[in-house]
């Protein structure tokens, strides 16, 4: 039998008001799950099956002889630095001592999802670019030669990782600001750092960043179980 147009309507309402409580209590994670997991991983799957075939980037070539023709003396410094920061001097000394200190304050759970998120993508670059064995750029002679694979960008994967593993262990507290202020320009920056010196393609900067998300975002659900407030955690407590 039809619901009259009254029941109907009170059906609709009550309808929107446990949609809207579910976004309430689920929104963030929906939103953790859409920007930083099925986005990238459609962005990775796009751009490693045109590296795979052998494909060019139309935006590739244009953007790395632009940086070229805007380099300066001032230029080169800057960039080499956060070239430096986005591995060696920066980024490897920084994870190695994020796993330290969180094991050392007995933060079970992050430490893991720190050594995981971390180590896993630095293992998954290495395997990325062994599979896709992808030269790097040769459009002119750089002023800091890489020899290796060129996709997905390690410092960019790595920079991002990094990132995301701050940002998400920082949410809940009063440093969240400063770590999304801090990260959203360091990782930019080392990510243009590579397309100015002439060693990676955008594309290989874009990848680096798709896989650095999907990584992380998915372990920090595995660790947590799509948890915001790992720092809340009970002492001792095992993650799920």
């Amino acid at each position: 039998m039809p619901r009259k147009p009254a029941e109907a309507s009170s059906a609709l309402r009550e309808e929107a008001r446990a949609g809207a409580g579910f976004l309430r209590r689920r929104g963030w994670r929906l939103l953790l799950l859409f920007a930083g997991v099925l986005l990238p991983l459609w962005l990775f799957v796009e751009l490693a099956d045109e590296v795979h075939e052998a494909e060019a980037f139309a935006f590739d070539e244009p953007m790395l002889l632009f940086a070229h023709e805007v380099a300066r003396s001032g230029f080169d410094r800057v960039f080499l630095v956060f070239s430096a920061l986005g591995y060696e001097y920066g980024v490897v000394p920084v994870d190695l001592l994020l796993v330290l200190g969180l094991a050392l304050r007995r933060r079970l759970a992050e430490g893991i999802f720190a050594a995981v998120a971390l180590g896993g993508s630095a293992l998954l670059n290495i395997a990325a670019k062994q599979f896709f064995a992808r030269e790097r750029p040769s459009l002119w002679e750089s002023i800091a030669p890489e020899h290796n694979f060129s996709f997905p960008s390690g410092h960019a994967m790595g920079s991002m990782t990094l990132a995301l593993v701050l940002i998400l262990l920082a949410w809940p507290t009063r440093w969240r600001r400063w770590a999304v202020a801090g990260m959203a320009v360091f990782v930019p920056m080392v990510g243009l750092s590579r397309i100015y010196l002439g060693v990676h393609y955008p594309s290989d900067i874009l990848a680096g960043w798709a896989a650095a998300a999907v990584w992380t975002v998915g372990v920090y659900a595995l660790v947590f179980r799509g948890g915001l407030r790992p720092w809340r955690q009970r002492p001792g407590t095992a993650p799920g």
